[in-house]
């Protein structure tokens, strides 16, 4: 295993460094909000953007200031504050120093792929690449002695998230940490750690137009391939039909796929509906 230093973490992210320090430093912006908009930039850059950040570095305070605004659109997007996108796209700037078309709407139909990378990269990037510009801006950790002496948790305010959950800066022993984890420099699947409960959609059927599992099974596979993992159909005796079922598909991005930037999505088979949406956790407090 090859040692790595905080020193060649940061080289490696020397751009990305540089642009979250004006945002935070000399921009003076939310510090949470910042980590967000610099994870879904690198999220945008492991996907089909590269170098986006590096292009940011030549720009003015107030052009980058300008650009991180819309990248808070396209967050806010993520999150449904918008009920429609505009036709022009919404992010002139952004479009611009891609060299490539981006819109709003395409955070809307790949939302729960962006929210899933967005928060990968928050976690296991940011998280190791901000600390000490974050120590600079919110000060020192508690120096509650609960925690050993070389790392006391840090308090970002703004997190847990209510879109992109909690925000955790793992212990600095970068002696343990192997130079050639292609995780470490992220050149990484962007939705490693997802979960079935990501990748799960509910699906609900009309009363009186009983649906069987072939029949979901069949509309599913037919429509997106080989997409299903595990499709459980809803409790019912023989007197009653199932109206339900949740459905794990092998891939977030099917998910996106399905339901197309909208809350439902409806499907028809011969002559009975189906609808769907994501499947939403709901924890007993």
């Amino acid at each position: 295993m090859a040692p790595i230093s905080i020193e060649e973490l940061h080289t490696f992210h020397i751009f990305d460094r540089e642009v979250f320090f004006r945002l935070v430093i000399k921009l003076s912006h939310n510090p949470a909000q910042s980590l967000l908009v610099m994870a879904l930039w690198l999220w945008v850059e492991s996907i089909k953007y590269p170098k986006f950040i590096h292009k940011m570095v030549g720009l003015s305070d107030s052009m980058i200031d300008s650009i991180a605004n819309e990248a808070v659109s396209c967050l806010r997007c993520l999150n449904l504050e918008y009920n429609n996108t505009p036709n022009s796209g919404g992010l002139p700037l952004t479009t611009i120093l891609m060299q490539k078309k981006i819109s709003l709407q395409f955070f809307r139909q790949k939302r729960f792929t962006a929210i899933t990378g967005i928060r990968y990269v928050l976690n296991n990037i940011c998280a190791r690449i901000f600390t000490d510009i974050l120590q600079h801006v919110l000060g020192n950790p508690s120096t509650s002695t609960s925690y050993p002496s070389h790392y006391r948790p840090m308090v970002v305010p703004g997190f847990p998230h209510p879109l992109f959950g909690t925000f955790t800066i793992p212990p600095l022993n970068f002696e343990e940490l192997d130079l050639f984890d292609p995780r470490l420099w992220i050149k990484m699947h962007p939705y490693d750690g997802t979960t079935d409960d990501d990748k799960t959609m509910f699906l609900t059927f009309s009363k009186g137009f009983p649906v069987t599992e072939e029949e979901v099974r069949h509309i599913f596979t037919t429509l997106y391939g080989d997409c299903i993992k595990i499709l459980n159909m809803g409790i019912g005796n023989m007197s009653e039909q199932v109206l339900f079922a949740t459905m794990v598909v092998n891939n977030i991005e099917t998910i996106d796929e399905i339901l197309n930037g909208n809350h439902v999505a409806k499907f028809r088979l011969n002559g009975k509906h189906i609808w769907a949406r994501k499947y939403e956790r709901r924890d007993n407090i």
